[in-house]
């Protein structure tokens, strides 16, 4: 079963965001063991602005590729290179290594607390 990090909130299309400024934005476990072996992802670049629920990106899997999409509006002002370059890390550490860049938030999409997404998608809070 997968496991949802209590500290953040998530969108419908399984990414996370913290509480912090700059926001920092990742892929929930749900999906990583959706998608399971991700081997290559696209990010947004640093400056682009990002309009929440609309897609920012891509992932690519084994199985499948999914878009990626934004919960929140606002500037990227930081990448992760070190998931560009190593795209398992979203497998292996979707909460921490494998964030995916930085907002500066302007406006927020809908998002759900982390009990809220957890049942929704049969996972349990840790």
């Amino acid at each position: 079963m997968s496991q949802v990090h209590a500290g953040f909130r998530y969108s419908d299309e399984h990414e996370w965001i913290d509480d912090q400024s700059p926001a920092t934005v990742g892929v929930s476990q749900v999906a990583a063991d959706a998608l399971g072996d991700v081997v290559y992802i696209e990010l947004p670049e640093v400056g682009a602005q990002l309009t929440a629920g609309e897609v920012c990106g891509e992932i690519e899997s084994t199985k499948s590729v999914s878009d990626l999409y934004s919960p929140v509006t606002g500037e990227v002002v930081e990448i992760n290179d070190a998931v560009v370059t190593d795209p398992a890390l979203v497998n292996s550490d979707p909460y921490g290594a494998a964030w995916l860049f930085r907002v500066a938030v302007t406006a927020e999409g809908p998002l759900l607390s982390a009990e809220e997404y957890a049942a929704a998608n049969d996972a349990t809070v840790a």
